[in-house]
């Protein structure tokens, strides 16, 4: 026996060493060489964590030797701390324990008492086992399937949903009220993550109502189109999708520009999933020629039907990768019910997964139960808790463990190559050589995994960062500094250098004109919107130091491909108010006579209700100062906002600094005015959330109708210098001088998915 397990162990060591360094290793160094690389090492990273805002945030690092054990550098590592999506690692790891490398999903479709010779049936039911990665196209190869195995015609279509239990959502997911893809319930039965594709076409000229078509299509859906063709190139859509029945509701508002070629889609959850399910299925078999005479029901399967057809997912292994490098919360707490009902058996629940989870942490990796907090599988929101030291701790057993450990290593992202690690540590020792999971809330940032040094040692990580304030890019650099800086020990120049070229956030360079010519290429190429520019602009954005020239690059990154979250991410972390980007950009949209760069595009992800977005447009009203042509820009800016995420900038608004809120009103006050309208979204989200159920939220709203109307006054009055009538406005919704109007039931748009930060990703 122990000769077979010192097999497995060197198998395993033998994988590791494949999978992590990338190109020859060099001759293993003297004790002397490892001992000053390690302090050379240690000297770098308490450089990086003495710098601001590292220094004064929460912070813990564990890093150990995967060689020799030695634990290199530590911090703070048994503080828990919340790990947002590094739980991904905790849930991955015990469903490939539990369920096997080989586990595959069945969903079944059966009839009772057997398929007929005339291919007629009375209810056709299909019963589900939690297969997260059903998509409308195995299920249209399903359907071919029933087509080919003599299915006809069906009378009802019965969706077996009881594998899993009721409850859709985990703990933690209550605290945040949204219809994104990423918030996606669960579902025995399930489809395209539960989540939607809406996709938004302009109409034939300006002022022509635009096209909303749904994928895939079926009666599952109503959709409320209010969609507009604009003559401005500006994009401002705000799509919202919410329960209605059985059914599901979709509104979209907005405009699309009429010249934009192509379509723009949209992803949202759905809130029905076997409802969703068996709409599409109804759909596909009419499409494939079959006749459906009857409804979708739910209900349970009799035990006399027989099966028709299986269908069968990928083996787990495959699976593991959409879970991690793309940092799936569906397929997170689909593994965690998945292992409460083939562990504890069924219904599956939250609950029970949570146990079969504690007991592989206990048992296996040595991590006592009550040292931790695990409450759902995904880590989104506030409802983990995990120390650095025992993330590190599981991430060095699964390196160890045969035969696990290659599907689990493979199944997280590659610096600089892949998944949320795709455009990270570019232009560092880390690309390639280091493989993590990323993790990102509001507030919280982590990375935690593998990385091999350039003198081929070995290590384990884990780095979690909590409560920061401000934007979530510094926080980013700091770990990626860090990492960097583990990547290129033993090398010629040292960590100290990685860490100066990933942590030094560039300062501005040139002339402003010599600036605005390299703008304006940047600019150009980003109008083009075309996806071959990509590496060229990333490449760019790497290698430059100037920050207002690196915006601009972002800017043409998320334009080339607004589809991508990844370059949304990149615009957010770049793009910021202060002197050196917003206060230069608009020297250079005087020198070149355009909108300032990079607005259009902020405020086009915060008409979407993208929430770092919307900070960051009113971060830009606050800082327009006295420039009037400013002013005016960011006042249009918000009105467009306020039409299509009023109760998303209500929120942001609560949320900014007084010298931001009482700028950012002050512009709104304006576009409001020049609006026009009682019966604007605006006023309707103002008036609803007076009557919000928490008390702070209702109170601010209360002072923000009053704060408005008494601006609103103010902008309707005329200067002194322009003398006559002032404007005619319609009045706002209420405030100090005026009764508050009934209350609207129309609903607001929530946050678009079309460019996330994927929280918890």
């Amino acid at each position: 026996m122990q000769v077979l397990r010192a097999r497995h162990l060197l198998a395993a060591t033998a994988i590791v060493s494949l999978l992590l360094p990338y190109g020859a290793v060099a001759a293993p160094p003297s004790s002397a060489e490892k001992r000053a690389d390690r302090e050379a090492l240690r000297t770098a990273l308490l450089e990086v964590l003495q710098r601001a805002p590292l220094k004064v945030s929460r912070v813990g690092v564990h890093m150990q030797s995967l060689d020799d054990g030695t634990v290199v550098f530590t911090h703070n590592a048994d503080e828990l701390l919340n790990p947002a999506s590094n739980v991904k690692l905790v849930t991955s790891a015990a469903a490939l324990a539990t369920l096997g490398p080989e586990f595959r999903y069945d969903t079944e479709f059966l009839v009772e008492p057997e398929l007929p010779a005339d291919g007629k049936v009375k209810t056709l039911y299909v019963r589900g086992k939690g297969d997260p990665s059903i998509t409308t196209e195995r299920l249209w190869g399903v359907v071919s399937e029933l087509w080919h195995s003599g299915l006809r015609e069906v009378g009802d279509i019965v969706v077996d949903d009881s594998w899993f239990d009721a409850e859709r959502t985990p703990p933690g997911y209550d605290q945040e009220d949204s219809d994104r893809a990423y918030m996606a319930p669960t579902g025995a039965l399930s489809l395209n993550w539960n989540a939607v594709a809406i996709f938004l076409r302009p109409g034939a000229s300006p002022g022509a109502k635009g096209t909303v078509e749904m994928e895939p299509p079926s009666d599952y859906f109503i959709v409320d189109n209010q969609l507009s063709t604009g003559a401005r190139r500006a994009r401002r859509v705000s799509v919202t999708s919410d329960p209605s029945g059985a059914q599901q509701k979709i509104v979209v508002r907005g405009q699309v520009p009429a010249e934009r070629g192509g379509a723009v889609s949209v992803w949202k959850k759905i809130d029905n999933p076997p409802m969703y399910f068996g709409q599409t299925l109804k759909q596909l078999l009419s499409t494939r020629g079959m006749k459906v005479k009857g409804r979708v029901k739910v209900g349970l399967t009799p035990s006399k039907a027989r099966t028709v057809h299986v269908a069968q997912s990928d083996t787990f292994d495959v699976l593991l990768k959409r879970l991690n490098k793309l940092s799936s919360n569906f397929v997170a707490e689909q593994l965690l019910k998945t292992m409460g009902a083939e562990g504890r058996g069924q219904p599956g629940s939250f609950t029970k997964g949570v146990e079969v989870v504690e007991q592989f942490l206990e048992r296996d990796v040595g991590i006592s139960r009550g040292t931790y907090v695990m409450k759902n599988g995904s880590g989104l929101n506030d409802a983990n808790r995990f120390s650095a030291a025992q993330l590190n701790k599981l991430l060095r057993h699964m390196s160890i463990r045969f035969p696990f450990a290659p599907e689990y290593l493979s199944s997280v992202p590659i610096a600089g190559k892949d998944g949320t690690l795709k455009y990270r540590f570019e232009g560092s020792d880390a690309v390639g050589k280091l493989r993590a999971k990323t993790g990102t809330l509001e507030g919280v940032s982590a990375l935690s995994g593998y990385v091999t040094s350039a003198g081929g040692e070995r290590f384990s990580f884990s780095m979690m960062v909590n409560d920061f304030a401000g934007r979530a890019g510094p926080i980013v650099a700091g770990l990626d500094a860090l990492g960097a800086a583990v990547a290129a020990t033993g090398s010629s120049l040292g960590p100290s250098s990685a860490v100066a070229s990933l942590a030094d956030g560039g300062k501005p360079s040139g002339a402003i004109d010599d600036v605005a010519a390299r703008i304006k290429t940047y600019l150009d190429l980003g109008r083009q919107r075309d996806q071959r520019n990509l590496g060229f602009l990333r490449t760019a954005w790497r290698s430059e130091r100037d920050p207002a020239v690196r915006a601009v690059l972002a800017e043409s990154l998320y334009q080339s491909n607004p589809h991508d979250y990844l370059g949304a991410r990149t615009l957010l972390d770049s793009y910021s108010a202060g002197n050196d980007v917003y206060g230069r950009l608009r020297e250079v949209a005087r020198v070149l006579s355009v909108e300032v760069p990079g607005v259009t595009s902020m405020v086009e992800l915060a008409a979407g209700g993208n929430t770092e977005a919307l900070a960051r447009v009113l971060e830009l009203a606050g800082a327009t100062g006295v420039d009037a042509q400013a002013q005016a820009e960011m006042s249009v800016a918000l009105g467009e906002v306020a039409r299509t995420a009023p109760e998303e900038l209500v929120v942001a608004l609560r949320a900014s600094s007084p010298a931001d809120r009482e700028a950012a009103s002050t512009l709104l006050a304006r576009a409001l005015v020049q609006a026009g309208q009682a019966d604007h979204p605006f006023w309707k989200s103002l008036r609803r959330l007076q009557g919000a159920a928490d008390p702070q939220v209702a109170a601010f709203s209360k002072g923000l109708d009053s704060t408005l109307s008494q601006k609103v006054a103010e902008a309707k009055a005329p200067r002194p210098s322009e003398g006559g009538a002032p404007v005619q406005v319609v009045a706002p919704a209420g405030g100090a001088s005026s009764p508050t109007p009934p209350r609207s039931t129309g609903s607001a748009p929530d946050a678009s998915r079309t460019a996330e930060t994927r929280p918890g990703g």
